[in-house]
């Protein structure tokens, strides 16, 4: 590693893009990941759609719950 680096032909927000929406992966546990691939296969549906549908029900449990 460098002692200093020269960031004089550096652009600020060169690559910045207000409306940008970040897809964050999430890891799973194996057990967990097993589970929810059986239930994507049974459905016929992938993976993301049955997470979400899992934490959507369990956002209306917490709400309920409040």
């Amino acid at each position: 590693m460098r002692k200093e680096y020269d960031f004089s032909k550096g652009e600020r927000g060169k690559f910045y893009s207000p409306g940008m929406k970040l897809n964050i992966p999430i890891y799973l546990d194996q057990e967990v990941s097993a589970f929810v691939e059986k239930i994507a296969s049974k459905k016929g549906t992938d993976l993301s759609s049955v997470v979400n549908d899992l934490l959507r029900g369990d956002i209306k449990i917490a709400e309920a719950m409040e």
